[in-house]
């Protein structure tokens, strides 16, 4: 096991946050947000007086609050700084080092992915000026779905096309899956077919045939698949074509915008992408809110019905990732009528969100995984830089 010193970075629109490795251990945990118009940091579960007034300025100051608050030593750097890259196209479904090739490509992936390669090539730009000893490695949120089969990696459209423009299905929180299929293996309860839940913000839904996977319902972005928080998932390009008429939208972006940002559980309930103010909304009797739940519930079922057939039956379910990891009410609406892929509830380990919801003797077994994303994107960055050192 490497003892590197690794930062993962952990971008978002809102906040920042950066997890100090050492080897796979984690030293440090520091969360940048805005919080009454001012940058706070809350470092370790403390708060710390960073004195910056845009997320943008925070990379420049935190290897400064990390030697301040005694996490590096003065004059110590990571051996490398780690981020997750959410890409189309066969090269980001690939772990890189960052190099000049890398960063010419990056500029390219932006007009494919301009909702997340933008914020990513920003944030890389800010680390490798902030820690120029450091070497910046680039995990595939893609690469643990790199192996699946042609047949779940091309859509329907003519070959040569798809080829040439890389037009495929490349498939998206493969750090989580592997992660989950890795914390499995290890406790020796790994099965042949597995199908794995990733239920959050973003959600999706894996087969994993013997440690591989071969299907996932999220394509050449993450928009395709199951419903969302704010992600209208799968939907019939003509009907896309009919919002983008219907609202007026200017640009195909401008619609891609609205379908990532402003559908699923948010623009079908009207008011919330929170799925725990959502069942309090759907309690009330919101008829909105009733219906985005069960939309969200309908859409995990299907596909994991999808799953089954592709790997032939299930031995073992994993929920996990936010709502799959904390939310009871979800894993139970889920569960119900899976009694035909052999899913048997324990209600009460189920209520304490125990390891293995399902009952004794259930055919398959089901349980709730704590992803570890973070310590997934070490693991594959130590790789990289064992293959070049």
């Amino acid at each position: 096991m490497s003892d590197r010193l690794v930062i993962v970075a952990n971008p978002g629109s809102s906040s920042r946050k950066y997890a100090i490795y050492r080897g796979e251990e984690v030293v440090a945990s520091l969360h940048f947000e805005f919080e009454d118009g001012e940058i706070v940091c809350g470092l370790n579960g403390k708060s710390v007086e960073v004195g910056v007034k845009e997320l943008g300025e925070v990379v420049g100051i935190l290897h400064d609050v990390l030697v301040a608050e005694g996490v590096l030593k003065e004059g110590e750097e990571p051996d490398a700084v780690v981020v997750r890259m959410v890409a189309p196209g066969g090269y980001f479904a690939k772990d890189h080092i960052v190099d000049a090739e890398y960063v010419e490509r990056l500029e390219v992936a932006k007009e494919r992915a301009p909702l997340h390669a933008p914020n990513m090539a920003r944030e890389i730009e800010y680390l490798a000026a902030a820690f120029k000893k450091s070497k910046v490695v680039s995990v595939s949120d893609s690469a643990f779905h790199a192996g699946k089969p042609d047949a779940a990696n091309y859509y329907a459209i003519d070959k040569e096309l798809a080829d040439e423009f890389e037009i495929k299905r490349f498939g998206y929180h493969g750090l989580s899956v592997a992660s989950v299929v890795e914390s499995l293996e290890e406790r020796g309860v790994l099965p042949e077919k597995l199908i794995v839940c990733h239920v959050g913000s973003g959600s999706s839904v894996t087969a994993v045939l013997n440690g591989k996977s071969v299907e996932n319902t999220m394509g050449y972005s993450p928009l395709e698949g199951v419903m969302m928080a704010t992600r209208a998932g799968s939907m019939d390009v003509a009907a896309g074509m009919a919002v983008k008429r219907a609202l007026g939208l200017g640009s195909d972006e401008e619609l891609e915008k609205y379908l990532n940002k402003s559908a699923g559980m948010l623009g079908v309930s009207g008011s919330t992408d929170d799925m725990r103010e959502l069942i309090e909304a759907k309690s009330a009797g919101d008829e909105r809110a009733e219906l985005a739940f069960g939309m969200y519930v309908r859409k995990i079922k299907v596909a994991i019905g999808q799953m089954a057939a592709v790997i032939g039956g299930v031995d073992a379910i994993v929920f996990t990732a936010t709502i799959g990891e904390r939310s009871v009410v979800v894993r139970t609406a889920v569960m119900e009528g899976l009694g035909y892929l052999g899913v048997e509830v324990d209600e009460v380990a189920n209520e304490g969100s125990a390891e293995v919801v399902s009952a004794k003797g259930s055919a398959t077994t089901v349980y709730v995984v704590k992803t570890d994303e973070a310590r997934q994107m070490v693991r594959q960055a130590n790789r990289v830089l064992d293959q070049t050192s």
